[in-house]
């Protein structure tokens, strides 16, 4: 298991075969809880050839001094990550609008995360 999120990989061996290849990696929240993007390939074992590229948001906990995944979620074609975007941009100017007549900052939402613990500046 990694201690720190820079040896967070997704590469994923089977008997000695890479079968999940990392090709990026994108931190969004540091922390105890910590939330990254990856972009990886899965191998096609019939074919024995790569999969098209996928994202991954995962969830990791850093417990007694380790990453440990909690959740994930796969995004496997570009027709769902654009679906998602569009409800994301969809939902962020009905957020901003609730936020104003609640009094609060236009960016408030997305500042602090919502699992237990979570450490917004990044310290273990």
């Amino acid at each position: 298991m990694a201690e720190t999120l820079e040896e967070l990989t997704y590469d994923y061996e089977d008997e000695g075969t890479l079968v999940r290849k990392q090709i990026d990696k994108a931190v969004l929240t540091k922390g105890s809880w910590a939330t990254v993007m990856f972009l990886f390939q899965e191998l096609d074992r019939a074919k024995g050839k790569f999969r098209p590229p996928k994202m991954a948001i995962v969830r990791f906990k850093k417990s007694k001094g380790t990453y440990r995944k909690q959740s994930s979620f796969n995004i496997s074609n570009e027709k769902q990550a654009r679906q998602i975007v569009e409800v994301f941009e969809g939902w962020y100017p009905k957020i901003s609008e609730i936020a104003a007549a609640l009094g609060e900052a236009d960016d408030a939402p997305g500042e602090t995360d919502d699992a237990p613990g979570d450490d917004a500046d990044g310290s273990d």
